[in-house]
């Protein structure tokens, strides 16, 4: 299990879902594998999806529930628990989402396909402390501290995206009975250290899947339940899940989101035919979050307070900005709800995602590199310096 607790593993498992599904797909078991997807399970006539729904909307739910978790974390204890602190992620973190819907509307202007501008937005944080894992050896912890709260605060944008975008024919009744579900569940969390532990528990995991079903039947997106009960979660026992959790979603859940989300059919087409929901995507995740963030986080460094947060380079800021563009997950997921109902645009916005967070994971591991040579040589001065010798001091003589 602490395989999947890792940085580094994770990451390399989702790319191999998600290059395994793209080949499956385009090979004569492509059509089988689809109609598994799409076939229904649950009770007939009383609550049933596809099993890809079942992926999105049920499993996902774990992941956004241990996002929460960690952001939860963060606001109250961590790097983002003050304004002075959050500066300069969050004006770097605007820039990341501000260029990149640029970028995709400058191609999708007067199409079809505009609705997809928020899916260049996101950053996958596993891919990318992954990258730092494998390539960053020597890079000093701001960086990693700098990513983080950058790539935390776009998990952010992307829930109040789904939230506000992907959100239709609510159902007020059942919302609220959601929002007391959750209420209970954050009470009953801070009981957890009683002797009634065990009964608590089975209470909350109960809870928390009736939750789930409330979120969904009410026209909210299911995923949201997630983020809500891992925010009203007791901390204490909410790092406890997440921990428990982790190898799960890192093992289980994303790389089956992974292998699901990239089930596409390449389309035989030139590259001049592809539709403007695979270049704008392609385009505005690596090109657009490095300006993004490598922009808006020069400006970042020059207001305010510099002492309140770590000092960061040019070339560091370009490398933040290449692993930000690395989006996977969370813009996956956006292809499926943007597109929910042109499944064309979908499948080229997913191949959008796939190629752009590539680009980004290519360009990204080569700067990373970069930079750690960079801080490992300035490491290796510093302690020869320090290993030399310094000539006595004079102190004068004295006259027999």
């Amino acid at each position: 299990m602490s395989l999947f607790r890792s940085a580094r593993f994770p990451a390399v498992v989702l790319l191999v879902a998600a290059l395994a599904a793209l080949l499956i797909a385009n090979t004569p078991l492509g059509g089988d594998v689809l109609a598994i997807k799409d076939a229904h399970v649950g009770i007939p006539g009383v609550f049933e999806l596809s099993v890809g729904h079942w992926v999105q909307d049920g499993l996902l739910a774990l992941f956004f529930f241990t996002v929460a978790v960690e952001l939860q974390f963060e606001l109250t204890s961590g790097e983002l628990k003050s304004a002075r602190k959050a500066l300069q992620p969050a004006i770097a973190a605007a820039g990341g989402v501000i260029v990149p819907i640029v970028i995709f509307l400058l191609f999708a202007a007067g199409t079809d396909t505009t609705a997809g501008w928020p899916i260049p937005t996101a950053t996958d944080i596993a891919f990318a402390l992954g990258v730092l894992a494998v390539f960053g050896k020597g890079l000093p912890s701001g960086i990693r501290i700098f990513l983080l709260a950058l790539a935390i605060l776009d998990d952010i944008v992307g829930i109040v995206f789904i939230a506000v975008l992907f959100t239709s024919d609510v159902n007020i009744g059942l919302l609220a009975l959601a929002a007391l579900a959750v209420v209970v569940f954050g009470v009953l969390s801070r009981m957890l250290d009683t002797r009634a532990r065990v009964p608590i528990a089975v209470v909350l995991v109960v809870l928390g899947i009736a939750t789930w079903v409330l979120v969904y039947l009410s026209g909210v997106h299911a995923t949201l339940a997630g983020v809500a009960l891992g925010l009203a979660m007791a901390q204490r026992p909410a790092l406890r899940a997440r921990h428990a959790l982790e190898p799960w979603v890192n093992g289980i859940v994303l790389p089956l989101f992974a292998f699901s989300a990239a089930l596409v059919v390449i389309p035989q087409v030139s590259p001049a035919e592809l539709s403007p929901a695979f270049w704008g995507v392609a385009v505005a995740l690596p090109v657009g979050k490095v300006i993004g963030i490598t922009v808006f986080g020069w400006v970042s460094l020059r207001i305010g307070n510099r002492g309140a947060t770590p000092h960061l380079s040019l070339a560091d800021l370009l490398t933040a900005g290449a692993l930000g563009g690395i989006g996977f997950t969370v813009s996956l997921l956006l292809a499926e709800l943007a597109f929910a109902g042109a499944p064309f645009a979908r499948d080229e916005a997913t191949l959008g995602v796939l190629a752009g967070s590539g680009v980004s994971l290519i360009v990204a591991a080569v700067l990373v590199s970069q930079r750690a040579r960079h801080y490992r040589r300035l490491a290796t001065s510093a302690a020869e310096r320090e290993q030399v010798p310094h000539p006595p001091t004079s102190t004068g003589g004295q006259l027999n």
